[in-house]
């Protein structure tokens, strides 16, 4: 068990991490920006908008990134970009319709369109992309981006592998641009619950924080599925990127007549299934109500059902058993209601979303009577957080988030790093289902210090011509 004291908690605090990474920076000869340098608003951008650009005009990108983004006037979406040119035009019309409604000129703005990430990234004019991609196409567009002078807004998981996301978030501190990953649990709007709960744990509400219990949903496994020719508007090569030559199938990548859930999301290939899905950001709600978010766990293990034929071959039915430095054990599993439970010595706190969900075909509760934030006593949920007790950073919004600190040069509410801690965590756990036995993890040298066989799943083969 841990007392829930701040100042006795010896994992790396934010404020540690934030000095050490810029030390770090300044010893290899790149200084962070102290003042907003002209270029971060684009010399042609008017009223000193924030010229934007979005990668990846999926079902997440056209419910929640660009029309998060595109409702402050602080932002400007010049360019679009998908390897599936009909999304593509779909994207810049989606764009343009958002500005002709509300400008009420029909020419109001001409939205770039490019098929290739590498020639958006080209532009100078632009300042910022939203990296909505699927997860094996998370880290190289938000790494080449970073190295090309752009801010990133990227969408959660931080990376398809550990070994991936550690190069990100090393890349975004060495070039000092900023990087907010899509962990909006963290945000008042639309979840306020969240940092509550956490702020509640971290001040000692429940007494010495022991156990967290996780609830994720699962994904079903499919019917093998016929290979089928490649649509005339799909570059299929560029959209598997680095990941191995697999035959087209309509269910592999996404929907060709609408935006519901794509099929790629249960094909391991491109990510490993909700245990990243969903587990980056319950996960990075346990770190951020228990004070781990620039570590990890120390011990996992884990057992998991996955399908032995069919398309989808993601894991099912799942449980998970972590442990962390400081004395605390977390479950995660589909058996558990779907949020974070946290149990101390005087009660518990549980927060989830209740109902909401980002797009329309996300799995949410079916508990029409759960509660969004509950506790074993209802005078933990009245309880102030007093002025001298700890208090979490404040975001109204994820992306209103993110903006402010492209002006600011602040850190936002998820930077890389904490990303990368909440995947890397989800990682772990996903490796230690393919292995029986327990898995000994060294967060620091982010290693395991038992099994060779899980080290070798730290890292993926990439396709010619794509390295990081």
């Amino acid at each position: 068990m841990i007392k829930q004291n701040i100042v006795k908690n010896k994992n790396i605090s934010r404020r540690e991490f934030l000095k050490s990474s810029t030390l770090g920076a300044i010893g290899t000869g790149i200084v962070l920006p102290a003042i907003i340098p002209s270029s971060v608003f684009g010399s042609s951008a008017p009223s000193n908008k924030i010229n934007i650009a979005a990668i990846g005009l999926g079902r997440i990108s056209r419910s929640h990134d660009m029309p998060e983004t595109l409702k402050y006037d602080s932002a400007r979406l010049v360019a679009v970009c998908d390897v599936d040119t009909k999304r593509m035009k779909e994207g810049k019309q989606f764009v343009e319709n958002y500005y002709f409604e509300k400008k009420g000129k029909k020419d109001y703005i001409d939205v770039k369109m490019y098929s290739d990430f590498r020639e958006l990234l080209q532009n100078k004019d632009i300042d910022a992309v939203l990296v909505s991609t699927p997860d094996h196409w998370h880290s190289i567009p938000s790494i080449e981006a970073a190295k090309a002078g752009k801010d990133i807004y990227l969408q959660k998981p931080a990376s398809l592998t550990i070994e991936d996301g550690r190069i990100l978030s090393d890349t975004i501190n060495r070039t000092g641009r900023i990087l907010q990953i899509g962990s909006q649990q963290r945000s008042a709007n639309p979840w306020p619950q969240f940092k509550k709960a956490c702020e509640l744990v971290r001040n000692g509400r429940i007494g010495d924080l022991h156990t967290i219990k996780i609830g994720l949903p699962g994904d079903p496994s499919g019917e093998e599925e016929l290979e089928m020719s490649v649509p005339p508007n799909l570059d299929y090569n560029l959209w598997l990127g680095s990941t191995p030559y697999v035959y087209y199938t309509e269910k592999r990548v996404h929907p060709q007549n609408d935006y519901s859930r794509p099929g790629w999301l249960r094909c391991e290939q491109f990510g490993a299934g909700m245990i990243t899905g969903w587990g980056a950001h319950h996960i990075d709600t346990a770190h951020w109500g228990m004070g781990t978010e620039f570590t990890g766990p120390i011990e996992v293990e884990a057992e998991a059902d996955f399908p032995t034929s069919g398309l989808w071959n993601v894991h099912g039915s799942f449980n998970v058993k972590t442990k962390y430095a400081n004395g605390v054990t977390m479950y995660i599993s589909g058996d558990n209601p779907n949020g974070v439970r946290f149990e101390g010595s005087e009660g518990w706190i549980f927060v989830t979303r209740g109902d909401y969900a980002v797009t329309a075909s996300d799995p949410v509760s079916t508990d029409n009577n759960r509660l969004s934030l509950d506790a074993s006593d209802p005078k933990i949920l009245s309880s102030e957080i007093g002025p001298d007790e700890i208090h979490l950073y404040h975001s109204e919004d994820q992306h209103g988030n993110w903006l402010e600190c492209i002006k600011t040069r602040q850190q936002p509410i998820a930077p890389a790093e904490v990303g990368h801690r909440s995947c890397s965590a989800c990682l772990v756990s996903h490796i230690a289902m393919k292995l029986p036995g327990k898995l000994y993890w060294d967060p620091m040298r982010e290693r395991f210090s038992n099994n060779d066989s899980a080290n070798s799943m730290l890292s993926r083969p990439m396709r010619l011509p794509w390295r990081i």
